[in-house]
């Protein structure tokens, strides 16, 4: 089919691997009219498996407004890509699929940038990302009822009104390189696997002390690299000169 332009008309609408990807826990996002508090209470109440079991389900969070490309459908579900969310996955933007109902009809034409709240410069940008600290980790958040990693930074930028990549390998590969030991608040560390593939991102606050969300669903924290961190970082970068 021919990709349709839509926008997403609901809050927060949760992009999933595939239309059967959302367990029955899931439900209240779901919804034609989502509830994210329900969820996420929902995941909590049900232990560490709650959020954690979203790993390999969920992909990434779209927001009211966001505009999209629909390029698959399948009954209630409808695959679409995200131009505000840049992926090596796609090129016209991140991939995922969503209800529907979360979605409108969109003039065919220019993509908008999105609207920012706060200045655009590192250091605006590194103190507005403070204001999510305590916020527990959401895999595949990219809002302020949880964010992921790459998600806490793809959200501050967004907040700038700047389009950054969605996950942490497509950011470290869009930032200007910083040599370690020269990085300065604002700018980004990023973490690999022994294979070179960027796992983990967060925002450098001084000299091996970041501003992250750690993976596990533990909370957005601002405090220095741990022994085990260390051994991983593999550079540091910068998305604004």
């Amino acid at each position: 089919m021919s990709p349709t332009t839509a926008v997403v008309i609901v809050g927060v609408s949760t992009g999933w691997t595939a239309p059967d990807a959302p367990r029955s826990i899931d439900s209240p996002v779901v919804l034609d009219d989502p509830d994210v508090e329900a969820w996420l209470a929902a995941m909590d109440r049900s232990g560490p498996d709650g959020r954690l079991g979203l790993h390999g389900r969920t992909l990434t969070q779209l927001v009211a407004g966001e505009p999209v490309e629909i390029i698959d459908e399948a009954g209630d579900w409808v695959r679409v890509v995200a131009p505000w969310q840049p992926s090596a996955h796609d090129a016209r933007g991140y991939p995922s699929w969503v209800r529907r109902a979360h979605l409108a009809p969109r003039p065919a034409g220019s993509v908008p940038v999105p609207v920012g709240d706060t200045a655009a410069d590192r250091g605006s940008l590194a103190e507005a990302a403070c204001d999510h600290l305590g916020l527990r980790y959401l895999w595949g958040g990219t809002t302020s009822y949880g964010l992921d990693c790459s998600g806490l930074v793809h959200h501050t930028y967004r907040r700038g009104g700047v389009v950054v990549p969605r996950d942490a390998h497509d950011q470290w590969a869009a930032a200007a390189p910083v040599a370690l030991g020269e990085e300065q608040p604002g700018d980004l560390y990023f973490f690999a696997r022994p294979d070179g593939f960027v796992f983990h991102v967060g925002f450098v606050t001084g000299e091996r002390t970041m501003l992250h969300a750690p993976e596990a669903g533990e909370r957005i924290e601002d405090a220095p690299l741990a022994a085990a961190r260390i051994a991983t970082l593999s550079a540091a970068g910068r998305l604004l000169s």
